[in-house]
């Protein structure tokens, strides 16, 4: 569904998230950044977050009567409005639910989506898009979610397939090759910290940083996106339906929140030179 086209078309940034809502989350201050600069943002989900709950018991649904996925749904565009995105593609399949689940064994959660036919239809995308960059999870898909790990899999595939002539598609627009592939990152330092005032002040943080973490030699950019955090902000609380008020979103002090979601940090994994310190921009060496 196309949402904007006065772009600069000359960069592409692909985005492939599990769900809705996790836009915002991780990747809503690049996505702001990368379209004020003219790039074209486009994003790929591989579920509709049919799975989820109404996380908020002050929720009020836009309309009587809407299941969950209807609701999230109007929720996505409303964020993806805020946020600017240019276009979105769906893989078609189901939230998974989280781990242990039943909604796990359901025939088309995405956790059981056959890996070489959820590839083909995420290397079409890519053949159709032609990013210069890739992002998603990384191998624990951040928090450990079924589809999470399951898109991080497809990503990385898609990825590497995506430039051979002889991968099986059927009909589709020629090969192509993007220059990089990141993974979102949470400084593990950083995530540390924030458990331990947490626990400091005898609540219950609700999360595991070894897990969320990843290890500062291991982030490759820190991309300053401060400037958008009052519109990334604006896009995340568009997913009413699933803003916890206990979520550790709603507890951040404004401090506290400029530095978690004021940068946004990524591990590159293909794509990039050795090179002494951080980059700061996910298309530094790439040329339109």
């Amino acid at each position: 569904m196309p949402l904007s086209n006065s772009k600069n078309h000359q960069l592409t940034l692909l985005i492939v998230h599990a769900h809705p809502d996790d836009e915002s989350i991780s990747t809503g201050g690049i996505l702001l950044k990368y379209s004020d600069n003219g790039v074209r943002t486009v994003l790929t989900y591989c579920t509709r977050g049919e799975a989820g709950d109404i996380l908020n018991p002050d929720f009020v649904s836009p309309q009587p009567g809407l299941n969950i996925t209807e609701i999230r749904k109007i929720e996505l565009e409303n964020a993806l409005h805020v946020l600017n995105v240019d276009s979105v593609n769906f893989l078609g399949y189901r939230d998974s639910g989280m781990a242990g689940m039943p909604e796990n064994q359901h025939p088309r959660a995405f956790a059981q989506a056959d890996k070489k036919e959820a590839t083909a239809r995420l290397v079409k995308i890519i053949r159709s898009v032609r990013p210069q960059v890739v992002v998603t999870y990384n191998e624990k898909g951040t928090y450990l979610h079924p589809d999470h790990i399951m898109a991080n899999r497809i990503t990385l595939a898609a990825f590497k397939a995506s430039r051979d002539a002889d991968y099986p598609i059927g009909d589709g627009d020629e090969p192509w090759q993007p220059s990089k592939l990141y993974y979102t990152a949470i400084p593990l330092e950083r995530i540390r910290r924030m458990h331990a005032a947490i626990v400091d002040r005898g609540e219950e943080p609700g999360f595991d940083p070894e897990v969320l973490g990843t290890p500062e030699e291991k982030i490759s950019t820190t991309v300053d996106v401060r400037k958008y955090l009052s519109r990334k902000m604006m896009a995340l609380h568009c997913h009413q339906s699933q803003m916890n008020p206990n979520s550790i979103f709603r507890r951040m002090t404004h401090k506290v929140r400029e530095e978690a979601m004021g940068f946004e940090n990524f591990e590159c994994v293909y794509g990039c030179p050795i090179r002494n310190g951080k980059e700061a921009d996910l298309f530094e060496g790439i040329q339109p």
